[in-house]
């Protein structure tokens, strides 16, 4: 496919065309004892003019013309078009400098079109190096993407609710007891499951919240009805992305570690500081381990990766974890 050249890539073509012609320029200057001045100012034309060439026919070849051609003869025009930006150039900045009285070499104002050939097939090596450093550039990013994205995968793949076989057997008792709950909190494991299959890493926090409502539901069969939730989402939050049962899984520690017996009650508050900050407590037990394990250990790493966030432990003693979550990069 045609290679991308964007806008930090069109800085580094600028500043080596810019450094590709001073260096010369300089050199040249120097060596034959002319005025410095002329010299600085010929080069800043010179460069200018080279670098806004090499963009301009990358771009247009890139968009316009390779497209069109196969893939086998890319490289042919791709090096046709950059002596052309070479040479092009070249004689615009011969041009411009005469126009303005910059006072040129005058081997070069002499023969200013064999420069213009010269410094177009020097334009083919370096793009040649910029092609490969663009190449390399774009390659690495690619598997680094592909890397972050089978991390991911990895990690969700992690998270499938193991409380799968407790909330069958709890509907399972129910349907002799309750049928209508049981068909109702059947339909709530049903979206619950849906909603674990999706692709999407980042979610927003309005449904989040509809995910741990079910989850809460679920386990509620198995623990009648002692786990209280505790919640008031800022309207203007709702919409908000964070990590796909980021909550719940705090949740769910706090329901395998920290129930006791009696009701447990789970407090959700919500506010936006420099990042989105959601504090999850609850009533249980204190909190025997303050090291993470392989769950939390896993959300910690899902929001480093797609939020810039972070997981703390606030409090051991009344539990209470923080969810820090950044911009979507």
């Amino acid at each position: 496919m045609p290679l991308e050249i964007r806008t930090k890539e069109c800085l580094y073509i600028f500043s080596i065309g810019i450094f590709f012609s001073m260096t010369l320029c300089l050199l040249c200057y120097s060596l034959l004892q002319n005025n410095l001045f002329h010299g600085v100012v010929f080069r800043f034309i010179l460069g200018n003019c080279l670098s806004s060439s090499a963009i301009i026919f990358t771009f247009v070849l890139n968009r316009y013309f390779l497209p069109l051609l196969p893939s086998p003869h890319w490289v042919y025009w791709a090096g046709f078009f950059l002596f052309l930006s070479g040479l092009c150039g070249t004689l615009i900045a011969y041009f411009l400098s005469y126009f303005l009285h910059v006072k040129m070499l005058m081997l070069f104002a002499q023969h200013f079109v064999w420069f213009g050939f010269f410094i177009g097939m020097m334009s083919c090596v370096v793009a040649l190096l910029l092609y490969q450093f663009i190449t390399l550039s774009h390659a690495k990013e690619k598997q680094e993407k592909l890397l972050i994205q089978s991390r991911l995968k990895s990690l969700e793949r992690q998270l499938n609710p193991h409380f799968l076989f407790n909330a069958l057997n709890s509907l399972a008792e129910l349907l002799h007891v309750n049928p209508f709950k049981a068909e109702k909190i059947l339909l709530e494991l049903s979206s619950f499951l849906r909603s674990s299959m999706k692709e999407e890493a980042m979610i927003s926090l309005s449904e989040e919240m509809e995910n741990v409502i079910r989850y809460i539901a679920l386990e509620n069969v198995r623990f009648d009805d002692k786990i209280v939730l505790i919640c008031d989402i800022p309207s203007l939050l709702e919409k908000k992305k964070i990590p796909k049962f980021s909550i719940q899984l705090i949740i769910e520690n706090a329901i395998k570690h920290g129930f006791k017996g009696d009701t447990l009650t789970i407090i959700i508050s919500i506010e936006q500081k420099e990042k989105l900050e959601i504090a999850i407590s609850n009533d249980g037990l204190p909190i025997s381990k303050p090291s993470f394990g392989i769950g939390l250990q896993n959300l910690q790493e899902r929001l480093s990766l797609l939020c810039d966030g972070q997981l703390q432990l606030k409090n051991e003693h009344n539990p209470i974890f923080i969810l820090s979550i950044g911009d979507t990069p």
